[in-house]
């Protein structure tokens, strides 16, 4: 599985960002796929995930009621929907995917692409 994040770049607190992975190569369509984020000098942190087929959605709780993570009708393109953004926001947004019953952890995730940045300034 290949995956290539976009959709990065510089916005002002308050603003809205949509976020881009998308998915290639053998199995991306029975996997599920996760949003990360890293801030500098920070632990990379699970945003949300979404199931194989799209119908299951988990955003991480503190990201509640302004992030959003969908999936297409094809599976080969995962969306991270950011409102309201905060300065604390700022990080590089990466994507994952991973087959399994349990996706909790970092270290559960199979396959990573490249983040993308994402800069919130006042």
């Amino acid at each position: 599985v290949q995956l290539q994040a976009s959709g990065g770049g510089f916005v002002r607190s308050g603003d809205s960002l949509i976020l881009s992975c998308q998915a290639s190569g053998r199995g991306f369509g029975d996997s599920a796929m996760a949003w990360f984020r890293q801030a500098p000098g920070k632990e990379r942190e699970l945003v949300g995930r979404v199931n194989w087929n799209g119908a299951i959605t988990d955003v991480a709780g503190s990201f509640k009621g302004r992030f959003r993570i969908t999936r297409n009708y094809d599976r080969s393109l995962v969306f991270l929907q950011m409102n309201s953004l905060e300065l604390e926001d700022t990080a590089v947004y990466l994507c994952a995917a991973a087959k399994g019953p349990d996706l909790t952890r970092r270290d559960d995730w199979t396959y990573w692409g490249r983040g993308t940045q994402v800069t919130v300034s006042s």
